[in-house]
C-alpha cells in the first residue's frame, strides 16, 4: 500500500459534542450535551416553508442571499443596534453560523498571521486559523466568572495579529460582554489593522434585562468587524444551516469571493420562509423570556443538589461545578455521569487547548419541559 500523506488537521479528531452524543445513544442517555432543541419548531415557519417550495422557489438563490430575506436581516439589526448595513452589499446569507465563521477565517488569515481567540472557545475557531496557516494566541478565561482581563489580551497583540475573534454571548459559559469590554476593545485595536469576526449567534437569547451588546453598536468596531449570527439558534432549526455575516461592504466583497467558491448559494425556500416569519418581530423578541423560563426551571431543580450552578447570563447552556460530587477530571466525570446516571454533558476542558479542568460541565437546557424533569430527577440522584 503507497504511503499517503496527512491532511492539514490530521490532529484533529471527532468533536466533543459528536462524542458525547454517540455515548448518549449507546447509553439511552437524555442528551444535554449538544446544543440543539427537542422540540418543534412554530408550525407557521414549517408551513412557509412548504408554501414557497410549492410554488417553485426550489433552484439556486442569488449568491449573496434572497434579497427578502437580507432586507429582513438589515431591519432586525437596525432595529435591535442602531446600526446600518446595505441589505445587498454587506449582508451575505451562509450555511450556518459555522460556515461564516470558516469563510471569515479562510478569507482574511494567511500564513504565519495571528489571531487571538478567547477559552473557553468554540471548536470550530482554532482548527480553521490553523488549516490557513495561523497561529493562534489564546486568552484563558476561568472559572467562576470568565472574566477577561484586557491588559493580558494587550500582550497578545503583535504587528502580526491580523484578527480578534468574539463569541457573545460565549458558548460554554455563558457570559456576555459588558460595556467596559468593548471600550476596552476600542482601545486596544485603536490605529491598527486588525479584524474582529464576532460570533453572535445566541445574541437574542440574553437573561435577567441584560443587553446584547453587539459589535455594531460601536462604530469604531463595526468599520472593522464580521458580524456572524445563525437562524438555527433563533427560530429553533439547527439543522437548516442558514445565518449570515454582515459587514462592511469592503470586508463584504472579499469575504463573497471565497463564499461563492465555498458553498455559493444557500437554501432558497428556506430563506424566502424566514424572510417572511421575520416580518412579525414577536417571533424573535420573546426569545429572552421563553429560555429564560427553561434555564430558571434547570437553576431551581438543581439547587437542591451538590451540584455547583455558575452564572448564565446568555445562551442555551448552564454550566455546572461537581467539586462536591467527585474529584474525577471532567471528561471521565461527564462520561460516568452519562453511563451511570444517564444524563449527557460537554466537559468544559474541551473548550481548552490545554484541557484546562476546573471540573465544570456544560447542559443544554433547550429542551422540552418533560426532558428537563427527567434530567433533573436523575441528576438528583448523586
Amino acid at each position: 500500500m503507497i504511503q499517503l500523506p496527512l491532511s492539514k488537521l490530521s490532529d484533529v479528531g471527532t468533536t466533543i459534542f459528536s462524542q458525547m452524543t454517540q455515548l448518549a445513544n449507546e447509553n439511552e442517555a437524555i442528551n444535554l450535551s449538544q446544543g440543539f432543541p427537542d422540540f418543534m419548531p412554530d408550525p407557521e415557519l414549517l408551513d412557509l416553508v412548504n408554501s414557497f417550495i410549492q410554488k417553485g422557489f426550489n433552484q439556486y438563490a442569488p449568491m449573496g442571499g434572497m434579497m427578502p430575506l437580507k432586507e429582513e436581516i438589515a431591519r432586525k439589526i437596525e432595529n435591535s443596534h442602531s446600526a446600518v448595513y446595505h441589505p445587498d452589499s454587506e449582508i451575505t446569507v451562509t450555511a450556518g453560523g459555522t460556515q461564516a465563521i470558516f469563510t471569515a477565517i479562510a478569507t482574511f488569515v494567511k500564513k504565519d498571521d495571528e489571531v487571538i481567540i478567547f477559552e473557553p472557545a468554540y471548536d470550530c475557531y482554532e482548527p480553521t486559523v490553523e488549516l490557513f496557516g495561523g497561529i493562534v494566541k489564546r486568552f484563558e478565561m476561568k472559572a467562576p466568572d470568565y472574566e477577561i482581563d484586557w491588559n493580558t489580551v494587550k500582550g497578545l497583540v503583535s504587528d502580526k495579529t491580523k484578527m480578534i475573534i468574539l463569541n457573545n454571548p460565549n458558548n460554554p459559559s455563558g457570559k456576555i460582554l459588558k460595556e467596559n469590554d468593548l471600550q476596552e476593545l476600542i482601545k486596544l485595536v485603536k490605529d491598527t489593522s486588525i479584524l474582529i469576526l464576532s460570533d453572535e449567534v445566541y445574541e437574542n437569547i440574553v437573561f435577567d434585562g441584560k443587553q446584547h451588546l453587539s459589535i455594531c453598536r460601536y462604530p469604531e468596531l463595526k468599520e472593522r468587524s464580521l458580524l456572524v449570527a445563525s437562524f438555527g439558534k433563533l427560530f429553533h432549526v439547527t439543522g437548516w444551516k442558514t445565518g449570515y455575516c454582515a459587514a462592511p461592504k469592503n470586508l463584504t466583497d472579499e469575504f463573497r469571493k471565497v463564499h461563492q467558491f465555498n458553498v455559493f448559494c444557500v437554501n432558497t425556500p428556506i430563506q424566502l420562509a424566514l424572510a417572511e416569519y421575520m416580518k412579525n418581530e414577536e417571533h424573535y423578541s420573546q426569545l429572552n423570556s421563553f429560555f429564560q423560563e427553561k434555564r430558571d426551571f434547570l437553576r431551581k431543580g438543581l439547587a437542591g443538589t451538590s451540584f455547583g450552578l455558575l452564572d448564565c447570563e446568555g445562551t442555551y447552556f448552564q454550566a455546572l461545578t461537581y467539586d462536591e460530587i467527585s474529584d474525577k477530571n471532567d471528561f471521565d466525570f461527564a462520561s460516568e455521569l452519562t453511563i451511570r446516571h444517564k444524563v449527557a454533558s460537554v466537559p468544559f476542558s474541551s473548550f481548552y487547548k490545554n484541557k484546562r479542568n476546573d471540573h465544570v460541565i456544560r447542559l443544554c437546557f433547550a429542551k422540552k419541559q418533560e426532558t428537563l424533569e427527567k434530567a433533573i430527577e436523575n441528576l438528583s440522584r448523586l
